[in-house]
């Protein structure tokens, strides 16, 4: 029983971390669509439903189950050959959902192994449903186990590569066990010998992972990433010109200049001719980080809160001269946290301004930082006369949300300026700004008009769109 339950959790942890492993790949892949985790999750149920209905057969023929088992848990090291599948299908076709039926093969691996080790371990007889169920609570610890151990732990101290070598190695080490014990030399060596095969491949079958999943068809072999950091709150790329990439879809750039403007910080800049005193500001979201250093620029700015979900933009700073400041800068706080949890854990604070460098609103989760119910407490949150200013990524559910909850909105570019205060842009107010933080503004005024849409004309585009809600999840899943 103690064997069976040993294998029972084994299979479990290494299961449910492989599925912790494909997610992230999928959602990479898929630049954080809200389906990719439905569909994965639909093949790798499938597939393990459909390994254990194969096992089945070989419990009727197979008059040795655990030699079975062995051969299933060694086969299973196969599992972590997914990613590098998924990766290189994404360089043959622009459709992440064609690599799906790799994740349902491997997952039938996964699936027969149980289903054999209850076979193999327990006895026809009367205390046959109770050594069944401390199999199944073995089973069931050796997935929680799984699933937090591998999402919270390893991904937070290994990359992805290194992880997947380790489950297919405890794959290998619990098939060679078995062996072991059954006497079985050539299955002990061939365990072996397989471990350290996938240990000398690894590196090439891991080499440019995120390249693939990320550029897709236009990927060219030998492309690398400047920076990447993995970590359990996701993956960040940066190329080599400054693109930050965070969960695969596009999150600006390393630049503050607006001679050279390649990211939008226009849009950052644009605050002070928005809002006339913006002393106190909150940040949602800190990215490159080009926004914030944008805002630190005004001599008039006392206290600028950055929050931040994921601690891996903060390793990326001491890389931009650019954005480098910030970390130095007395006057920025930056905090790790959900930004919305925060803001409620925070009733007491107040903020002229909360600027939300928010991601694209079509992704899973995005609808956290859009809703009517999100915006309702960042207004509440706003001193009288405070601007709430967020990036709708083009969105008109996004500005309807917003237009509903404040008594005056406009568009400037993809971002929606909204207060209780009228709004305008002032041109005087915005220059002199400028000009204090040692920049020309001047040549920088027809563009920024240009990208701002009045509130009448605003309101008449949106006003027959739904708004966002917590329920309606606004477009994750009508993209």
């Amino acid at each position: 029983m103690i064997l069976a339950c040993a294998l029972a959790f084994a299979s479990g942890f290494i299961a449910l971390s492989h599925e912790i492993l494909w997610y992230r790949v999928y959602s990479y892949g898929s630049q954080g669509a809200a389906e990719a985790f439905a569909l994965m999750l639909c093949a790798y149920l499938l597939g393990l439903a459909l390994g254990a209905a194969a096992a089945r057969g070989l419990c009727r023929e197979d008059a040795r189950p655990l030699r079975a088992v062995t051969w299933l848990l060694a086969g299973s090291a196969l599992a972590m050959l997914v990613p590098p599948a998924v990766a290189w299908l994404s360089t043959l076709t622009d459709t992440w959902e064609a690599s799906v039926p790799v994740v349902l093969a491997a997952s039938a691996l996964l699936g027969a192994v149980f289903p054999l080790v209850n076979h193999a371990a327990i006895a026809p007889d009367a205390r046959a449903g109770r050594r069944i169920s401390y199999v199944y609570l073995a089973n069931i610890l050796g997935s929680v186990a799984g699933s937090l151990g591998t999402g919270f732990w390893l991904l937070e101290h290994w990359p992805l590569s290194r992880v997947a070598l380790l489950l297919a190695c405890l794959s290998l080490a619990a098939a060679a066990a078995l062996a072991l014990a059954q006497g079985a030399r050539r299955a002990l060596a061939a365990c072996v010998a397989a471990a350290v095969l996938l240990a000398w491949l690894t590196p090439a079958l891991y080499d440019s992972l995120y390249e693939k999943l990320q550029f897709r068809t236009g990927y060219r072999p030998g492309e690398q990433f400047a920076h990447l950091v993995e970590n359990k709150s996701g993956v960040i790329a940066v190329t080599a010109n400054g693109t930050i990439y965070g969960g695969g879809v596009y999150d600006g750039g390393y630049n503050v200049s607006l001679a050279s403007d390649t990211n939008g910080v226009v849009r950052a800049y644009a605050l002070a001719g928005l809002h006339p005193a913006p002393r106190e500001v909150l940040m949602i979201g800190l990215s490159s980080g080009s926004w914030a250093a944008a805002l630190t620029a005004f001599p008039a700015l006392e206290r600028l809160t950055i929050v931040e979900i994921n601690p891996g933009y903060l390793e990326l700073l001491p890389h931009y001269p650019e954005v480098a400041g910030l970390l130095r800068d007395p006057r920025v706080t930056i905090v790790v946290d959900d930004g919305r949890r925060w803001l409620v854990r925070n009733a007491q604070r107040r903020f002229d301004a909360i600027v939300v460098n928010g991601t694209m609103h079509w992704r899973a989760h995005a609808s956290n930082l859009l809703s009517a119910e999100f915006v309702a407490l960042a207004r509440s949150r706003l001193r009288p006369g405070g601007l709430y200013y967020f990036n709708a990524t083009g969105s008109d559910r996004a500005a309807r949300t917003a237009g509903d909850a404040f008594a005056h909105v406009l568009r400037l570019h993809n971002c929606i300026a909204a207060s209780d205060a009228p709004l305008h842009f002032d041109d005087e107010r915005w220059l002199r700004a400028l000009r204090s933080a040692g920049i020309d503004g001047t040549p920088e005024l027809a563009r920024v008009h240009a990208l701002i849409e009045p509130e009448g004309s605003l309101r008449a585009r949106t006003a027959k769109v739904r708004p966002i809600t917590d329920d309606n999840m606004g477009s994750e899943w009508r993209r």
